[in-house]
């Protein structure tokens, strides 16, 4: 039987597809890194520049040692965030900023994060941000930074393996790579 005329232009441009997916896949992470990055480098510097209003929020909440761990989480926010932007210890910033939204969801968000559970609220799970910067946070955990970013640099620089969809990226096409 011979092949349908078009099997070959659909796979020509599956093929061309795959390739530019590949290509670009260094935009997510870097998109999802910049953005978290400033909002928490944002919070964090609103932190220290109302640092008392702050501590007595965390006093408020029944956080203890209230002083301390405002210190923590606005330098954790205005450190992290800075780190993220440029890609430079993703994982750990983002699964250390990952416990600190863990410890908003149980406190200061607790109420409104179990109320938009709820089918009779107006609001989503999503609309809460701590949650939604966890979900994009855990995502940065398990995925890394990415190519474009200082993490990226510096495992080339020390000849680290490279996962596939590096490879992917680099040569505009699948890889057969090992996943790293």
């Amino acid at each position: 039987m011979e092949p349908r005329r078009g099997s070959s232009a659909l796979a020509r441009l599956g093929s061309a597809t795959r390739a530019m997916m590949g290509r670009a896949a260094f935009v997510a992470p870097l998109a999802t890194r910049v953005v978290v990055g400033f909002t928490f480098l944002h919070t964090g510097h609103g932190k220290w520049q109302n640092f008392p209003r702050t501590v007595e929020f965390f006093g408020s909440l029944g956080i203890p040692l209230p002083a301390a761990n405002a210190a923590l989480v606005a330098t954790l926010e205005l450190v992290g965030g800075a780190l993220l932007i440029v890609g430079l210890g993703t994982r750990l910033f983002a699964a250390a900023l990952s416990g600190s939204m863990v410890v908003a969801l149980l406190t200061a968000d607790r109420q409104a994060f179990l109320t938009s559970w709820s089918s009779a609220s107006d609001t989503t799970p999503t609309d809460v941000a701590s949650f939604t910067m966890l979900l994009f946070l855990l995502w940065l955990v398990f995925e890394g930074s990415g190519a474009a970013s200082l993490d990226g640099l510096v495992a080339r620089l020390v000849g680290r393996p490279k996962r596939a969809d590096e490879v992917a990226a680099e040569t505009g096409g699948t890889s057969t790579a090992k996943q790293g």
